[in-house]
């Protein structure tokens, strides 16, 4: 077994005495998709901002490639290798794909103080990262981000962190807000990126979408972990009754069992 590219051991993260996420021990190892489930309100937004450098661990501790770290800022996860992608990207509508890429690794031409960005270069890179992913309609570097599908500015961020080195994906809801056509595009960068030995975060409450791609398996629920599995271990029914909590699940379907026979003497 390869060692984990990123492991959380038994971390709490309180706000005001209040625990948002209770004693969370998880794992991904390269080239594997952990699939991170849960309802609105479970911690899936806190989780991520430990693993990504924004909240630092009430308790427990992370470690990266084996070695125990305390990340001060997002910047100290990105230097070991730590890429979030957000729900819509992380992307700037009115900057060109080329500018969005580079953006604050902007390469120049010239001899300081009279650097430029070098435009040329960055729209090469840009065009031949994204179309790496299979994003052919986008030709131009110059092109608006504004005008890309929801879909292409997942793959260009994706392909950004991917170019700059990434080693842990963490994708935030990254098909939540897309169609079925563009989330089985993003489906299927995600297949890439494991391929390519990157370790996957998918953070998402759609199950379907888990199972299509994810190794491993993770349930939070009020903060805590309630189930953790892998590949096969449990059916669609089965992740989803629990995500939903099995007994509220239970009550709802027996009254609306007696609100459609009431209707109906």
């Amino acid at each position: 077994m390869s060692v984990p590219l990123l492991k959380l051991n038994h971390v709490s993260k309180s706000f005001a005495g209040v625990d948002a996420l209770s004693d969370v021990s998880l794992e991904v190892s390269p080239g594997e998709v952990l699939c991170l489930l849960g309802d609105n309100g479970a911690g899936k937004s806190t989780l991520i901002k430990v693993l990504s450098g924004v909240h630092k661990p009430t308790r427990g501790s992370v470690e990266v490639e084996g070695r125990p770290v305390v990340f001060d800022s997002p910047k100290d996860a990105g230097d070991l290798g730590i890429a979030t992608v957000h729900q819509y990207g992380g992307t700037f509508p009115l900057m060109s794909v080329a500018r969005c890429f580079f953006v604050g690794k902007e390469p120049t031409r010239g001899v300081w103080p009279f650097q430029y960005f070098d435009k040329k270069t960055a729209a090469e890179i840009t065009v031949r990262e994204m179309q790496k992913l299979g994003i052919t309609r986008v030709t131009d570097g110059d092109r608006l981000v504004g005008s890309l599908s929801g879909g292409e500015r997942q793959s260009l961020a994706i392909a950004r962190a991917v170019y700059f080195g990434a080693k842990v994906l963490i994708l935030d809801e990254p098909t939540s807000a897309l169609g079925v056509k563009q989330a089985t595009h993003v489906l299927r960068l995600i297949m890439q990126a494991r391929a390519h030995g990157l370790a996957v975060v998918f953070v998402t409450h759609n199950v379907t979408h888990a199972m299509a791609v994810g190794d491993q398996f993770a349930v939070l629920i009020h903060g805590r972990m309630a189930d953790d599995f892998r590949k096969g271990e449990r059916t669609r029914e089965q992740i989803t009754d629990l995500m939903a909590g099995g007994e509220a699940m239970a009550d709802l379907e027996a009254e609306l069992a007696g609100l459609t026979g009431s209707g109906n003497s």
